[in-house]
């Protein structure tokens, strides 16, 4: 009889590398037994299943890439025939209790259900100019056209373009205001924070923390400078605040590769970078793929 313990030389493989040596040591269990009985190892992006996180769902081995949606969006899907995962997007709306996508492996629909505890964020009182929180009607009917704009950025979905999802921190710097922060911009309460701000220097360099392609650039009301970076599968990438674009929509960036630099355009109070991620159209915790 086989014994399906992993040998201790497999302590530093992969998951997928541990089953694949399995298998080929003979293990007479079925694929799905392996898959559950592995041990757990650490994997890119981290899980909080939290408004606002990351839920990683096993699905199990088939043969093709299976079909995930999320409130009828694609969700991104990776691994290999012996064990595929889906990576959902939280949405910082979410209310905590059960959830669920439909996944797809080629026999049909099958409902995934996981569940979403409570996360309480804290509140910033800000101080910025009157005229960037209650806006003259050009300056509103621009932010709505800006909004539909940047609406059409984050529908994408293209191929997948890495299993890698170790992202490396654009910026160096202090993180001056974290996801999910409550703000209260001259006492009026406005969205949560939707992505991670660094504080550093104007023209300090901004570098892709993947591989990815520009797919926008522009000079937006509330987020000035910016640049949108498409890494695949839905997972997108977005840098605001800019005061140089080195970059234009189309081209194609390597991890660590330099594009712009920090700057402090659009509604601020100093220079910084916001820098947000996006998973099947909602915006998630930065911190959940870097150290």
């Amino acid at each position: 009889m086989h014994s399906t313990a992993l040998p201790p030389t497999f302590s530093r493989l992969s998951r997928r590398s541990a089953l694949q040596a399995l298998c080929a040591l003979g293990a007479p269990l079925p694929l799905a037994a392996l898959a559950a009985r592995a041990p757990a190892f650490e994997v890119w992006p981290n899980e909080s299943r939290v408004p606002g996180g990351i839920a990683r769902l096993s699905l199990g081995p088939a043969a093709q890439r299976p079909k995930v949606t999320a409130g009828g969006l694609p969700v991104m899907v990776v691994g290999d025939p012996i064990e595929w995962t889906a990576i959902v997007g939280i949405p910082l709306s979410a209310a905590p209790g059960l959830h669920h996508v439909q996944a797809d492996a080629g026999e049909g629909p099958q409902k995934l259900e996981y569940r979403v505890r409570d996360k309480r964020y804290q509140q910033q009182q800000l101080k910025v100019a009157p005229k960037t929180v209650d806006l003259a009607p050009e300056d509103l009917a621009r932010h709505e056209r800006e909004r539909a704009h940047q609406q059409q950025v984050m529908a994408l979905f293209t191929a997948p373009q890495s299993q890698e999802l170790r992202m490396q921190v654009p910026v160096p710097g202090r993180r001056s205001s974290s996801f999910g922060l409550r703000r209260v911009f001259n006492g009026q309460p406005r969205n949560p924070h939707s992505g991670m701000d660094i504080a550093a220097a104007t023209g300090t360099p901004v570098v892709a923390p993947l591989p990815g392609k520009v797919v926008d650039v522009g000079d937006y009301f509330f987020n000035g400078g910016t640049v949108w970076l498409d890494h695949g599968a839905g997972l997108l990438s977005m840098y605001c605040h800019l005061s140089r674009v080195d970059a234009k929509p189309g081209d194609m960036l390597r991890t660590g590769q330099a594009f712009a630099a920090v700057g402090a355009t659009g509604r601020v109070t100093g220079p910084h970078l916001h820098w947000g991620v996006m998973l099947n159209q909602t915006m998630v915790d930065p911190a959940l793929f870097i150290d």
